[in-house]
């Protein structure tokens, strides 16, 4: 590995050490569409993020969305309020009242074929550095609009990445997500939280080699590589340092000691 990653890396994993971690900044993202789960119960949206999908409607809603449930699709089911009607003669007026709750069957947009949905729609990206190395791996990536909390998506069984912001340090993160993959024949068998450690890690270092934005991006990068050490009882700094060869590898995958300066922007 190059002096200069080196020396980025260490820089990091200092100012991880010393807590000085700036205040997270939010990554802008496309504006969430207008779908029905929107106005969902947090039980129902709930049920519908446990059954691996951040889209559900009923039967009916995707026929007027035009598409169709898939044959031989399983329901998933949310809770819906039993009201009835009830007339006060005296006071000549309807009211309504809660008896219960129902369940009602919905389905996942996975389960479903047809129209393209309004989120789904591309959307015009930046010029991304490192994009020519994707392209030189055969992966194509695309801005798309995504009802989701993820901003980005590498799927290594189609060569793709997806990306529904423009902030480099996702792309970046997807970009390494490919290079691991590269490096191990691929990822199925690594623990989510190596694989996601590795990719974050390796993306702030990329920020401060060859990104153009000069914002300040650590805050994020330590709470997202926290998350997934607690998930591991590990400590921000202790999973840096068990996977900071895989890292060093990734980044040499990346950018090599050859192409580096050819990269650089500017190095905080």
């Amino acid at each position: 590995m190059s002096d200069k990653v080196r020396k980025v890396l260490e820089t990091i994993l200092e100012r991880f050490k010393s807590g000085d971690i700036p205040k997270a900044i939010a990554y802008s993202m496309n504006p969430v569409p207008d779908i029905p789960s929107a106005r969902w119960s947090y039980l129902n949206r709930l049920v519908m993020y446990l059954s691996g999908t951040w889209d559900a409607r009923g039967m009916r809603q995707w026929n007027r969305a035009g598409r169709t449930v898939k044959k031989g699709a399983k329901a998933i089911y949310i809770l819906v309020p039993r009201v009835i009607r009830q007339r006060d003669y005296q006071r000549n007026e309807e009211t309504r009242i809660l008896k219960g709750f129902l369940g009602k069957p919905v389905f996942r947009v996975e389960d479903t074929e047809g129209d393209p949905l309004d989120y789904e729609k591309e959307i015009p990206l930046p010029e991304l550095p490192l994009l020519e190395r994707a392209q030189e791996w055969g992966i194509t990536v695309t801005g798309r609009q995504r009802y989701s909390p993820y901003l980005g998506f590498y799927d290594h069984g189609n060569r793709r990445i997806e990306l529904a912001s423009p902030e480099e340090s996702v792309f970046f993160h997807e970009l390494a997500h490919a290079a691991h993959a590269r490096l191990n024949g691929g990822l199925r068998d690594e623990p989510v939280w190596k694989k996601e450690v590795v990719a974050e890690l390796s993306a702030q270092a990329l920020c401060h080699l060859v990104g153009k934005k000069p914002q300040d991006q650590l805050g994020n990068c330590y709470r997202y590589i926290e998350k997934y050490a607690q998930s591991a009882s590990l400590t921000p700094i202790s999973a840096c340092l068990k996977l900071l060869g895989t890292v060093e590898h990734v980044l040499n995958l990346l950018i090599g000691k050859e192409g580096l300066e050819d990269h650089v922007e500017h190095t905080n």
